[in-house]
């Protein structure tokens, strides 16, 4: 009698291949794997929300490279492709952290601002150098809110008004609350507009940059901790163990180089709209799929 997954000790760390897309389509996501030599145990599929999902249980690593190949097959067909050691279990409390800017809304919120004030190239000019490796994210923010002095304090009630969420984020915030998942937002941004988020969609925990005001006008300092890379880290260790939240269990979402330590911290890690800077960095990222994609990553059974 040959072995089999549960007896064998190699092949007891069970791995997960999950692909999303619009269409039903497994024959091309068997043909895929098939055409990348990879064998998988079991094969199901779940339906939700205008995506399929299509996973595959394996009991083998496979290094980057491949995951990126695979990634690009899938992606001919606007699909996504995700390597995950692991699904989370429904019966378990859970936590989901988000970056906002870029990730939860389209917009990049201090951009938006500096267009208000006139000073929109002044900033841009300040987040290429940081993009350029030239200023740290510390230093780079503060010369960008620098810019902003002078702008009345309704402006981030005016900019919030105006912001579009991105696709699927209010279906999967909504999906969350009523499971009684703890979500939190962790933001480079500014406390008025994530605060005013976090009531309107019911986030359990929530931190951001927060800015002085004077004679309600911004003065372009920054009063609190500035919540950069480490500070995001910092701060979903302190949720998830506050809650008594397995590390398993927990999810991060960001799109830039400032979400990259929460995202390494997290049991899923995943990269949304995520920029080059962030995806060389890590393995898994969206690039097709709604936010509610995020929910396919519990255990379909």
């Amino acid at each position: 009698m040959g072995k089999t997954p549960e007896t064998d000790p190699a092949q007891s760390l069970k791995m997960f291949l999950l692909f999303l897309s619009p269409e039903n389509s497994p024959d091309l996501f068997h043909s895929i794997l098939s055409g990348f030599d990879i064998k998988f145990q079991d094969y199901s599929k779940k339906s939700d929300f205008g995506i399929y999902g299509f996973y595959y249980r394996i009991y083998e690593s496979i290094p980057r490279e491949k995951v990126i190949l695979i990634r690009e097959k899938a992606a001919a067909s606007k699909s996504d492709f995700l390597f995950l050691d692991h699904l989370l279990d429904r019966e378990k409390a859970s936590l989901f952290v988000f970056d906002m800017d870029s990730t939860l809304i389209k917009e990049e919120v201090i951009d938006e601002l500096a267009r208000a004030n006139g000073v929109y190239e002044q900033v841009a000019n300040v987040t290429r150098e940081a993009m350029e490796g030239n200023l740290d994210f510390n230093t780079a923010l503060r010369k960008r809110v620098n810019y902003l002095s002078g702008l009345p304090e309704n402006s981030f009630e005016e900019l919030y008004s105006q912001i579009c969420l991105n696709d699927g984020v209010t279906e999967v915030l909504k999906s969350l609350s009523e499971k009684g998942i703890k979500t939190a937002v962790f933001s480079g941004g500014f406390l008025p507009v994530v605060s005013r988020f976090a009531k309107d969609h019911k986030i359990n925990f929530f931190e951001a940059n927060t800015l002085e005001v004077k004679n309600g006008r911004i003065t372009g300092i920054i009063l609190s901790e500035i919540v950069n890379k480490e500070k995001k880290k910092q701060l979903l260790v302190k949720y998830r163990d506050s809650e008594e939240i397995s590390p398993l269990q927990t999810v991060a979402v960001g799109d830039g180089a400032n979400d990259f330590l929460m995202i390494g911290e997290a049991g899923i890690g995943i990269g949304v709209h995520a920029k080059e800077g962030l995806k060389s960095r890590i393995l898994n990222w969206i690039d097709f799929s709604p936010m509610t994609a995020l929910l396919f990553f519990f255990d379909p059974e």
